[in-house]
């Protein structure tokens, strides 16, 4: 009799161990193995080229909101960065001044805009997929509760990144477009 009571013991311990290891093992693209993947690219991704500093942020955003502008003063002539300029077709540079350089970077910069939120919807997407493993296997209904709630705002979370990626994929389309009715060189946008 002593030696089934620990045989249902050890059946039940093992029954445990292999349901607490389930979850992790149901994830197709493990959270781990899409975090290494995004710490290599940001590896071998270049480093930035222009350091940004308070000169390069408008007077506006430097002076205290209550200080206003003095009379008489101009507002600044400076040039709006590539990045800034494909946000803002109000301050795109001159036709001259739109060279292979600043094709490359505005199509570069959305292209990579859209890649990270590509990564991070396949994330969410892995993390709500562990969360619905993990709420059908709990018995306790406060637990399910919280899980439930964690798994629908990981739901609302993909949702406005996939919207985001739309508007990235119609941004790039944008660009492409534009670049064709200026006669740019299609190399320009590779």
């Amino acid at each position: 009799m002593w030696v089934d009571l620990a045989r249902l013991w050890a059946a039940v311990a093992v029954a445990v161990i292999v349901g607490w290891s389930l979850p992790a093992v149901a994830q197709k693209p493990p959270l781990a193995e899409v975090a290494k993947k995004e710490q290599e690219r940001r590896k071998a991704a270049p480093e930035a080229t222009k350091k940004l500093t308070n000169k390069d942020l408008p007077e506006s955003a430097v002076k205290p909101k209550d200080e206003a502008p003095q009379a008489g003063t101009a507002p600044s002539a400076e040039q709006p960065s590539a990045g800034e300029a494909a946000r803002n077709p109000e301050t795109t540079p001159a036709e001259d001044e739109k060279n292979e350089a600043w094709w490359r970077s505005r199509i570069t910069e959305a292209r990579e805009e859209l890649r990270r939120n590509e990564m991070f919807a396949e994330a969410l997407q892995s993390r709500i997929n562990g969360l619905t493993t993990e709420f059908v296997n709990r018995d306790d209904p406060f637990q399910r509760g919280k899980i439930g709630e964690d798994r629908q705002k990981a739901i609302v979370e993909l949702e406005r990144v996939r919207a985001e990626i739309a508007v990235n994929q119609k941004q790039i389309e944008s660009i492409e477009e534009e670049a064709r009715k200026a006669g740019v060189p299609p190399g320009w946008l590779r």
